[in-house]
């Protein structure tokens, strides 16, 4: 028959730490209730099954002694299957036994029981156990609770910095754009519309066979942070040529090619003040760099050609160069998307990734509806 008891928990009690007596001797859970019962709320049951039960439906459970010999289940098996359930694994076991002692220690130690106390018992040894354990228990959740807060701040603070950081990339990435005479309006959003192109163009490849391995979650990310700076360098091109309204002549348009290059050495600089980089920064180097090179090595600064160009670059060259086709410029008007998508296809192989151009027109939708979501303000007539 299972035995299943509780004090009375007057208002008073509540405060008290709650233990569970499991035992199949009805004179040794009178003994321990009657011992127990001034200082602690109990809860008895006289067989392992139903001590499983108390367990798992009892909140706030403080501590549970256990007697070793049981019929049925034994209080091995009982302590072996509490740890093995996240609702009760951290309730603190103290094992209850007549048997060798020296022997028993081994075993429920090892099953994770954090005491012993020999039969028969002793009322000051019990007494002294059971507070000290529940003192530990009481300790290890306000570390716990203390070790959470400190996350939780952690993680606060972390997503601070990580705001802060990307008002500064995009601080950074404006003041190139406002000094390029090709944003022509204060609402020019390609900052924004290339960080989204980038990242829905890299989702797509994930798990393309090429590319799996590169584009994992992280550097998706990282990716998107990263795209704002790809034309940092133009900072450092002359006014007289960022800012000319017409085209570029061969000597000029040498100069502009400049801006990769001083891209790279830029964020190259920033390495080498905090002694290292990382993947943001490696990312922010290789599209500043390379973005302008070309599939078939015809691009600018190195020439590179095929998978000598970083992915995250090649990424980014479609998405700039859709970017530019569809918006107004001082020397064109804005192109539609379908425009720009007859454009794009005849850089198939030549200017952009085979693979990953047709990727951009497997979600060429997608493109079209970034560009609509963060569309430039009309120009004052």
């Amino acid at each position: 028959m299972n035995i299943v008891t509780t004090e009375k928990t007057s208002t008073s009690n509540k405060d008290k730490p709650t233990i569970l007596i499991v035992d199949d001797t009805p004179d040794n859970i009178m003994l321990l209730s009657r011992l127990l019962k001034d200082r602690y709320n109990t809860k008895v049951a006289n067989n392992g099954s139903l001590a499983l039960q108390i367990a798992q439906s009892t909140p706030g459970l403080d501590l549970i002694l256990l007697d070793v010999m049981m019929p049925g289940l034994d209080g091995y098996e009982t302590c072996r299957q509490l740890k093995a359930n996240p609702v009760t694994a951290d309730i603190p076991v103290i094992f209850l036994t007549a048997k060798n002692q020296v022997e028993d220690e081994a075993m429920g130690l090892s099953l994770g029981a954090v005491d012993y106390i020999a039969k028969p018992i002793s009322p000051p040894i019990l007494f002294a156990r059971v507070a000290t354990q529940l003192t530990l228990a009481g300790a290890r959740r306000q570390l716990q609770a203390h070790n959470e807060n400190l996350e939780k701040l952690v993680q606060d603070r972390t997503a601070q910095l990580a705001l802060m950081q990307e008002a500064i990339i995009m601080a950074m990435g404006t003041l190139a754009e406002t000094r390029d005479n090709a944003a022509v309006s204060l609402g020019d959003h390609h900052i924004r519309r290339t960080q989204h192109y980038v990242r829905a163009l890299a989702r797509h490849l994930q798990h393309h066979p090429r590319f799996a391995a590169d584009l994992t979650d992280e550097n998706i990310e990282l990716l998107y942070r990263s795209v704002p700076l790809h034309d940092i360098g133009k900072v450092g091109i002359p006014d007289r040529i960022l800012l000319k309204p017409g085209i570029l002549d061969r000597e000029e348009f040498e100069v502009m090619k400049l801006h990769a290059v001083y891209g790279r050495d830029t964020i190259m600089l920033v390495e080498k003040h905090i002694g290292g980089t990382n993947g943001f920064l490696m990312f922010a180097r290789e599209i500043a760099h390379s973005h302008q090179e070309k599939w078939d090595g015809s691009g600018y600064p190195d020439r590179l050609a095929g998978e000598q160009i970083p992915l995250s670059a090649r990424l980014m060259a479609v998405a700039d160069v859709y970017d530019a086709l569809i918006s107004r410029r001082v020397y064109k008007p804005a192109f539609t998307h379908q425009q720009a998508l007859d454009v794009m296809r005849k850089g198939r192989g030549t200017h952009f990734d085979p693979d990953v151009l047709d990727a951009f027109f497997e979600i060429e939708g997608q493109f079209a509806a970034i560009a609509e979501e963060f569309r430039d303000a009309e120009p004052d007539v």
